[in-house]
Formats: structure tokens, C-alpha cells, sequence
């Protein structure tokens, strides 16, 4: 039985500089399950590989953290036989990502009736930015009843193009999904990154991706809503507004709303409750401070709010969370 490591192996590489680009880290999940496509998966795994390699120096750390997942955890053996090493699921999982991809192949079919998957991908839909699903991989979405929601709200509006795939099979589920990876980078990091990345993973056929990568990325406007995109997330432990953001890139708050939405996938009001939520499941794993004193230092009002948020968002209370994420990790 083969094994594989979805990480390709580390060497020298020129880094781009990625001047005026956000530069907090993106979490990134993969979803796989037993009969799963090893293609799709594996060259969304390339692309943030190859991303952080072209973006990372001394005084720089990677841009993304991409973590492989699945039920159980442990080995997942793919549909051509290899074995791929996972993580499993668990409630530190809930406070979402900034991208999940699911799995594509056969196998997720039997996938789709796998009542935990299902229960997780509910659970963590909520606070994750994009939920694209691979090719087959769709069958678990439209179980969890999320294929009408952030599946057709990608960040950009490139990976699906009139609600449907632009080929069939393996081959056409590769491209979808480097296209869907690739949109995260070039959005985070810029079209220079973006195509030296398809530059080095696809050398000879690139080319079907060059009018993808061609746009105006680095346009004003666009410049504008990610460094209001960075003063959210570098603030967001006070009280501040979206009207404050709107300020901080020079917009009126409806044309603000607006870009915001169609450049990072999501309104600033969710990103703000995304980094606020990411903060306060820290220091509830993390410290041993009182749930009203740690909804005061990341901007979520008092306890009470807090709490409300948490059942919406996470369907489950900040101190359960805390009581499962610390036993989880052997705490």
C-alpha cells in the first residue's frame, strides 16, 4: 500500500515580494474520506504549499496553514490506493476556516451518509469564509443542505462560471480546483504570487489560467478594502464599526459594503465576528479567564452577547467549548 504526504518537499526558491498584502495567516482545510480523489485535493494542497514557499523568508511567516482532515483522523486511503496521513475533526474546528475544500472521487457518495461529516460541516459552516466542494465532493454539501449557500459565494467569481463545471472528470476538477485555491492566493497575496504559482505547477499548460490571473487585482479600490480588510483584524478587539472601516478605506460605508463583499467573499461584518470568534476561542482554551471578561477584550460587548453569539455560530456554549476543546487536547 502506498503512503503519501500531501506537503511537497521543501527547497531554495526565489520569494516575491508581497508588499501591501495582508500578511496574518489564512487557515485552510482539506476534507478527505476513504475512496477519495487524491488529484483535486492534492493540487490544492500544492498551490498554498508552493504559495507559502514563494512568500516566506527569515523575517516572514507562511501565509497559510493547511491542515488535511478527516473523520477519524489517521490514514485515508484514496481511491488510487495511496494512504494519506489526517487529522480528525473536533469542536477547535468550529471556529471555521478561512477556506475548506472538500474532497472530490467515488467515494463520496458513501461519504455523504456519514452522519458525523455531515453534522461537522454544519457546524463549521457558519464561520468559514468559502466552502468549495471538488467535484463529487458536492454530494456531502447537498446533504448538509449547504450547496446554496457559501458554495456559490467563492471569494472572486472565478472558480464556477454559470453554475457549472467548465470540464468533467478528474482532469476538469483538477483545474476547478487550482482555480479555487488560486483565487484565495491572488487575493491574498497578488497576481504576481498567483502566477508564479501556476507558472511553477503547471509550466506547459498555464496558459488556461493566464486570463484568470490577467485582471486588475492590484486596482485602487481593491487596495483600499484589504487594508481596511487588515485594520478589522489588527483592531477588532475594540469597538469599532463597519462605518470606522468604511473610513479607513475611503468609501462611503454602501460602496464599502459592497467591494468588501466582492473582494474577500464575505460582508465586514462577518470577517470582523470571524476575527473576534477566532480570538475568544484562544483564551478560552488558552487562559483561565472568565467568559464576561474575555467578551470585554475581543470587542463582543459582555457575556451575555457573547453567549448568544457563540449558540448561533458555534451551537454550543462558550463554556462547553472551552470544557470540550480542553479535553480534546488532554488538557
Amino acid at each position: 500500500m502506498a503512503y503519501a504526504s500531501l506537503e511537497l518537499p521543501s527547497f531554495s526558491r526565489p520569494h516575491l515580494v508581497t508588499a501591501g498584502v495582508s500578511r496574518e495567516v489564512r487557515h485552510v482545510a482539506i476534507l478527505l474520506f476513504d475512496g477519495c480523489s487524491l488529484l483535486g485535493a492534492g493540487i490544492v494542497a500544492e498551490v498554498f504549499h508552493v504559495a507559502n514557499e514563494l512568500s516566506t523568508d527569515s523575517t516572514r511567516s507562511s501565509p497559510y496553514d493547511v491542515s488535511i482532515l478527516s473523520a477519524d483522523g489517521g490514514n485515508v486511503t484514496c481511491s488510487s490506493s495511496v494512504r494519506v496521513w489526517t487529522d480528525g475533526l473536533d469542536a477547535r474546528h468550529y471556529v471555521g476556516f478561512d477556506a475548506l475544500f472538500v474532497a472530490g472521487g467515488k467515494g463520496a457518495y458513501a461519504a455523504a451518509n456519514d452522519e458525523r461529516l455531515i453534522a461537522w460541516l454544519r457546524h463549521v459552516h457558519a464561520n468559514t469564509g468559502t466552502i468549495r466542494p471538488i467535484g463529487e465532493g458536492r454530494s456531502l454539501l447537498e446533504a448538509a443542505s449547504l450547496c446554496s449557500q457559501r458554495t456559490q459565494h467563492e471569494f472572486g467569481s472565478y472558480a464556477m462560471q454559470n453554475g457549472r463545471e467548465e470540464a468533467a472528470g478528474d482532469a476538469g476538477d483538477r483545474l476547478e480546483s487550482m482555480k479555487s485555491a488560486l483565487t484565495l492566493v491572488k487575493r491574498d497575496l497578488g497576481v504576481d504570487v498567483a502566477r508564479a504559482v501556476t507558472e511553477r505547477l503547471m509550466p506547459d499548460s498555464g496558459g488556461n489560467l493566464m486570463p484568470f490571473l490577467g485582471d486588475a487585482l492590484g486596482s485602487a479600490p481593491a487596495d483600499k478594502v484589504r487594508a481596511a480588510a487588515r485594520w478589522l483584524q489588527e483592531n477588532c478587539q475594540r469597538a469599532i464599526s463597519i462605518a470606522d472601516a468604511a473610513q479607513v478605506a475611503a468609501m462611503s460605508e454602501r460602496n464599502f459594503l459592497r467591494r468588501f463583499k466582492l473582494e474577500m467573499g464575505i460582508t465586514p461584518s462577518d470577517y470582523l465576528l470571524h476575527a473576534r470568534l477566532a480570538i475568544t476561542c484562544s483564551l478560552l482554551t488558552d487562559s483561565e479567564l472568565p467568559v464576561d471578561k474575555i467578551a470585554r477584550r475581543t470587542g463582543m460587548g459582555n457575556g451575555d452577547r457573547l453567549a448568544k453569539i457563540f449558540r448561533k455560530r458555534m451551537m454550543i456554549s462558550p463554556t462547553e467549548y472551552r470544557e470540550q476543546s480542553r479535553r480534546e487536547a488532554g488538557v
